[in-house]
């Protein structure tokens, strides 16, 4: 069985709950993201991780479902390596943290693979703010999450082995 019974509840396992809170985390944080680009806040178009495909559908709504898609299955991968790394941290800058390097990963060092994205200092003032503050929320989800479920399965194997 996958989930452990902790107090009368049973939990999903921790990998099982990052990929779960990855896919969940990039599927909004690509809402956002189409959310600001269409509010004008940010420059950036999240289809923008479509440019490999060809085609004309990548900026219809077919697109948009895909990439959607495609930053969970990525995020799911960003919040297995939070698991691995982070998540003992009980404190909510961990997660911030862990989203400007995520930022700082996309837009100093991957920006050369995607032809519509460019480097930072290319973009305005309201696009490099709005991308630092979608980066933090999403580094925040995956960090609180992961790091509260954590810390809460602990807290019940320590309650069940001292009955």
């Amino acid at each position: 069985m996958d989930k452990e019974k902790h107090g009368g509840q049973y939990y999903m396992s921790l990998p099982k709950l990052a990929m779960v809170t990855g896919f969940v985390a990039g599927l909004f944080g690509a809402l956002l993201g189409y959310a600001a680009h269409y509010l004008n806040f940010t420059e950036v178009n999240p289809s923008l991780i479509l440019d490999i495909f060809r085609g004309n559908w990548k900026d219809g709504w077919l697109g948009g479902f895909i990439a959607c898609l495609l930053y969970g299955l990525i995020s799911m991968g960003a919040a297995v390596i939070y698991l691995g790394l982070l998540k003992k941290k009980k404190s909510i800058v961990w997660g911030a943290v862990y989203g400007l390097l995520i930022f700082a990963l996309v837009f100093l060092v991957l920006y050369p693979i995607f032809p519509r994205l460019d480097r930072i200092d290319a973009y305005n003032f309201t696009t490099i703010i709005t991308e630092i503050c979608c980066f933090i929320l999403y580094g925040i989800f995956i960090g609180f999450s992961i790091s509260y479920e954590y810390n809460e399965q602990q807290y019940w194997k320590k309650i069940n082995s001292s009955r």
